[in-house]
């Protein structure tokens, strides 16, 4: 069973990795809001396509939606203002680097939201993070003398 979690896993980034590249070709060409636009609207109907396959009901009423934090709220304006930035920086960055701001944006959200939701601090991926941060800005630094 394990190896169908490791599997899932590895097929989820291998997704994320294409999405962004097919986001990017999509925003080139036909421009990065109407690109992320259509992101939305596709991501939208496969939402609902699984929805009806699962074949499980949605009850929302004004009295549930009312306990849920305004903050939970912002997670769609959050979303579009990713797509936006990824589609406009992808292009300008390889994909190599691109994958690693977002492990690295990931990682150390992580550790914050760590730290104040559960008021725990991991040492271990603080000073991980850290490490590929610096490995990743030596690399730079090296590509960017290469390229002078």
């Amino acid at each position: 069973m394990l190896l169908v979690y490791l599997l899932i896993s590895v097929l989820a980034g291998v997704t994320v990795v294409f999405g962004r590249i097919i986001n990017s070709n999509l925003a080139e060409k036909i421009g990065t809001f109407q690109g992320t636009v259509i992101n939305y609207i596709v991501g939208l109907s496969f939402s609902f396509l699984f929805l009806w396959i699962s074949n499980e009901t949605i009850t929302i009423s004004y009295a549930s939606m009312k306990t849920i934090p305004i903050w939970a709220y912002f997670g769609g304006i959050v979303g579009v203002m990713i797509i936006l930035l990824s589609n406009y920086v992808t292009p300008k960055i390889s994909l190599f680097y691109s994958t690693l701001f977002m492990f690295i944006g990931q990682l150390f959200l992580g550790i914050m939201i760590d730290y104040f939701v559960v008021h725990n601090m991991s040492i271990g991926k603080l000073i991980g993070g850290l490490l590929v941060l610096i490995g990743l800005t030596y690399n730079l630094s090296i590509d960017k003398k290469q390229e002078a």
